[in-house]
């Protein structure tokens, strides 16, 4: 199911990471929402939801590092 809002996205997300991030997942997710709809599309079976969650994830991890130290989420350095 889509998220609307950022108040809807999964407690994982929400409570860990920052807002551009949280956007980026919401984003994310919706979009592989629509573009997964067809079984077909989607590898070994997973289900749609499946399917979103790592698209989203994949998305949030290109823009954001989980920091090994403190354990929270921020943005990477900017590529020359």
């Amino acid at each position: 199911m889509p998220y609307k809002k950022l108040v809807e996205l999964p407690k994982g997300v929400k409570n860990h990471l920052p807002k551009r991030a949280q956007e980026i997942y919401r984003q994310t997710y919706n979009s592989a929402w629509e573009t997964y709809q067809d079984p077909a599309r989607r590898r070994s079976g997973a289900s749609r939801e499946e399917v979103s969650r790592r698209v989203a994830w994949m998305a949030v991890k290109r823009e954001f590092k989980k920091d090994a130290l403190t354990g929270k989420w921020k943005r990477k350095p900017a590529k020359p």
